[in-house]
């Protein structure tokens, strides 16, 4: 079986009076692209937060890896990457100052690695190939989906086993999804990258996604593999999460 990569354990969060996580328990493996899936209002950022340890469960516990994030976030986030919302970049400087900057705070490389580091993710992400190097273009230049690439670039810089994407497609065109879309595959498959991608575009995520993890009212109603949520309902994703918010 695969590596068990997150676990969530019978998480709570409540803010002042209202809660708006109830006992939220779930897993994601390696090798996974799990789709995570719910109305605006839901509790998907939560949840997203707590994994990367930015809020605090109020009850349950947080793994990755086997490691508690709230008791030891820095080391349980050594081989996350995550994409919370959209990437801020400095738009004056050059996608590779900006990703140069942020590899200094990976203090396991010297700054040569992380330089190498550097060059490696813009090559995997597209932003350089043996044609052009957009690496060297002022982010002010770039177009939404290549600012999407250059925040995966960020995300990949600490060699994550797990990236997280929070609304990764959002304002994207057809051709920028496409493009996103096939680079998550390839991330998955060339580098063995787990994904857990939160998305209100259900189409996408059916062409990638091999499980899903649906959320109503701050409550887990589905979680399980993609095959077998379609084949029992025998409609697309997108009905098929009409149905269950119904």
């Amino acid at each position: 079986m695969n590596e068990r990569i997150i676990k969530l354990d019978n998480v709570d969060k409540i803010f002042g009076k209202r809660k708006v996580i109830e006992n939220v328990s779930f897993e994601i493996f390696e090798g996974d692209i799990c789709g995570f899936i719910g109305p605006n209002g839901a509790g998907k950022t939560t949840i997203i937060k707590m994994i990367t340890g930015l809020i605090t469960p109020t009850k349950g516990k947080v793994f990755i890896k086997s490691i508690n994030v709230i008791k030891d976030r820095e080391k349980a986030l050594t081989k996350v990457g995550a994409l919370v919302e959209s990437p801020i970049f400095f738009n004056y400087m050059t996608g590779r100052k900006n990703l140069q900057n942020l590899a200094r705070l990976n203090f396991e490389m010297n700054r040569k690695k992380q330089l190498e580091k550097v060059e490696e993710v813009l090559e995997i992400v597209g932003l350089k190939t043996k044609d052009e190097d957009r690496g060297a273009d002022k982010v002010k230049t770039y177009s939404l989906g290549m600012k999407q690439r250059l925040g995966i670039a960020q995300a990949l810089l600490n060699n994550p086993k797990i990236v997280i994407l929070d609304e990764p497609a959002n304002g994207l065109d057809p051709i920028g999804m496409k493009d996103l879309r096939e680079l998550i595959l390839k991330l998955k498959e060339k580098y063995g990258i787990t994904f857990f991608i939160s998305s209100h575009l259900l189409d996408e995520l059916q062409k990638i996604c091999n499980r899903y993890l649906i959320i109503k009212e701050g409550k887990i109603i589905w979680s399980g593999s993609s095959d077998i949520l379609l084949k029992t309902s025998g409609k697309t994703l997108e009905e098929t999460f009409i149905d269950l918010m119904a």
